[in-house]
Order: structure tokens, then sequence, then C-alpha cells
């Protein structure tokens, strides 16, 4: 009953965590391209600095922005917050559900640094705090003048903090964690600089004064990371189903390089949008194309080379080395405390199906160390490098 209930309420938040950031990502790219597309067409509104004319659903969106308070206060005043706290909210439950209920399993690898799961989750909550204060020193230091610079340290910063992550959880675990640190930073951004900031502003505004002018200074600097980071963050979250990613022994390099590429594909749209042409979007395509280049290069490179396998393997090698690092877990009757069924219904029962889910053996196990997960089970070396070496002989009978 409790892994049911487990694997009920990871669906639920799963599913909410989805729902909500579509929402916050699509409100606010909305925005950026509406700020970018304003345009003075001669019929603005006393008080009004740019409109925008829009079609959709059948019907003409008429919208003027005003930095002012326009002649007529509106009696009702839309903000957009509530979708950046609940993709936070939703994605920290998600988090609890799979890496805290099941740290031994997700969060911790032994064989990267021997933690208790209370140990663990203090160093996962404690990195989400502290990459918010160190990010919101700068942002408030004398940097935030030059943002160039700023962004530069950013990403030396989320580089190092990748890096650090893969000293202390599973590669799983650490490579979710950089995008859980730069989310953490994105919402925090606007529940702690962005929409204070701006109900400064409004208030001023009403009571008819001049709004502080670094209140908008900050609250852009802040939602220029946001939209530059975007991109990144939303690879960190889906890379955790892509083993070639996350279990590459390089992954803090991958990280640095989707961080560029991310930001790369954002300024292209910031510049089309705005109305630039020429060389100002001409550059980012084939800077992206290069960058995906290099990041797939980078995947199918193994650091310190391949493990030699002397001799041959036959199926019942193979099935032994399996049926002792993977059954405990991956059978019709799982040993694991952690599991009443198989993961993903994947059963290594016997030989027949080990050779057809070799091709995912192959992914997981042996071009990366996805699985077992955590190696709970403490699968070396020369056993994966002795089932590849199987696999790749036409997995042989004798």
């Amino acid at each position: 009953m409790e892994i049911l209930l487990h694997d009920w309420l990871e669906l639920l938040f799963r599913w909410l965590h989805v729902v909500t950031a579509i929402a916050w990502i699509g409100s606010s790219f909305y925005f950026m391209w509406l700020d970018n597309s304003l345009r003075d067409y001669g019929t603005l509104e006393p008080k009004a600095s740019g409109e925008n004319w829009s079609v959709h659903g059948g019907g003409f969106y008429h919208i003027q922005k005003f930095m002012v308070t326009p002649e007529r206060m509106p009696a009702e005043l839309h903000w957009f917050k509530w979708e950046s706290y609940m993709t936070w909210i939703s994605g920290f439950g998600l988090m609890v559900i799979v890496y805290y209920w099941g740290a031994e399993s997700y969060l911790i690898d032994r064989a990267v640094l021997d933690l208790s799961p209370a140990i663990a989750i203090a160093i996962s909550v404690g990195s989400m705090a502290l990459g918010w204060i160190m990010y919101d020193l700068l942002c408030r230091s004398p940097l935030k003048d030059r943002a160039a610079l700023l962004f530069t340290i950013l990403f030396a910063f989320i580089v190092l903090a990748a890096y650090g992550f893969g000293l202390v959880f599973s590669n799983r675990a650490a490579f979710l964690h950089v995008g859980v640190v730069i989310a953490t930073m994105m919402s925090a951004n606007v529940f702690m600089i962005i929409i204070p900031n701006q109900k400064k502003v409004v208030a001023a505004l009403i009571a008819g004064e001049t709004p502080d002018p670094a209140l908008g200074k900050a609250a852009k600097l802040r939602s220029a990371h946001n939209n530059y980071l975007t991109l990144p963050v939303l690879f960190m979250m889906i890379a955790n189903h892509y083993p070639m990613v996350f279990g590459h022994d390089w992954n803090w390099l991958i990280v640095a390089l989707v961080l560029v590429l991310g930001a790369v594909v954002r300024d292209f749209f910031n510049a089309r949008n705005a109305g630039r042409t020429g060389a100002a979007i001409f550059w980012q395509w084939p800077a992206a194309a290069t960058l995906t280049v290099a990041l797939v290069t980078l995947t199918a490179w193994k650091p310190g080379g391949v493990t030699v396998v002397e001799g041959d393997v036959f199926t019942v090698d193979a099935l032994a080395i399996v049926q002792t690092r993977c059954v405990s877990c991956h059978s019709a009757e799982p040993t694991d405390e952690d599991f009443e069924e198989a993961p993903g219904g994947v059963m290594f029962d016997g030989a027949v199906q080990l050779k057809t889910l070799a091709a995912k053996v192959l992914a997981q196990t042996v071009l990366t160390k996805a699985m077992p997960l955590a190696n709970k089970t403490g699968m070396t070396e020369d056993e994966r490098a002795r089932l590849g070496a199987w696999i790749k002989a036409g997995m042989p009978d004798r």
C-alpha cells in the first residue's frame, strides 16, 4: 500500500509540476515577446509607451504598456506570480517524494560519498538556500551594473555547483540538483524581487509619486536572468531520463555547454522579437548548431578509456552478473525494499528477457552508470565491461 501511495503521489505531483511549469514558462515567454514587440503606431493613449495588435481565437487584441499610472486605473489588475510559485512548490514536492523518500536509491551513491539519508537531504536543501543567497548577494553587489560580467560569474558558479554535486550525490541526483538550484534562483527572483518591487512601483504611481528607478532596474536584471536560464533549466529536468547526459563522467561540462546553448537560442528570439535584423540575428543558429554537435560528441566520448575484457563472455556469464547486480529490483518478485514491482516493467529473470532488453542494458549499465540505481548492488567496472563485450559480440551462448 505504501508503494502504491508513493507512485500516485509521484504521478500527481509530476502532473502538477508539468502543468504549472508550462503556465510559468508560457507567460514568461509571452511577456518577453510582448515587451520586445511593442511599437508606436501613432494611436497610443496618453502616457502609453507602446502598443501591440494581435489576433488569436477569432478575435483581435490591442495591448498598450504604461510606465506611469494610466488615465483610468483598472478596478482589477492581474498579477502573474502563482505560476512561478506553484512550479517551485510542486517541483520541491516531487523531489521530496522521489529523491528524499527514496534517498537510498535515488539520492545517495555510496561509491561517490557514503552519506546517511538525513545528511544527504540536509545537503540538498542547504544547497538550494545557499545557491539563492550567493546569487542574491551577487545581484546586490556593484556587479549589478555590469550585466555581462555578472552573468559570466553566475555561469561559472553554476558549473562549479554541477561539479560539486557530482562529488556528493548519485549522478542522476547531481544533474537534477543543478536544475533545482537554478529553478530556485528563478522562482525566488519572482517571489523576493520582481513582484515586491512591482508592488512598490504600483503603490507609488497610484499615490502620484515617482517610483524609485532602482526598483525597476533590479527587477529587470532578475527577469533577464530568468529569461536566459529558462531553456537550460528545462534541459536539466528532462535530461533526468537520459543517462548519456547525467551519467557522463564529465556531466559538469555538459551543464556548461547547455547553459551557453540555451542562452544563445533565447538571444536569437529576444533580438528577432525586438525587430533587429542582419548580424544581430545571424550568428545564433550557427553557434547553437556547433554547440549541439559538441554536446553530442562529448556524450559519445568516455573519459578514461575502455576497460579491456580478456577472454570470451557468454550468455551464462552475462546472466550471472545481471542476476547478482540487477535482479533484486528487476524481477517478477523484487527483493529490494523500495520496489514491489519491477521498475518500468523491466525484468531479467531469464536469458530471453536479458537478450530482449540488451540495448537498454548497454545504454543504462555499460555506456553509462545509470544502473543499478545509485549502484546499490556494487556492480564493478569489469562487470560492466563484460556485459558490454557480450552484447557487442552478438550475445553468444557458447
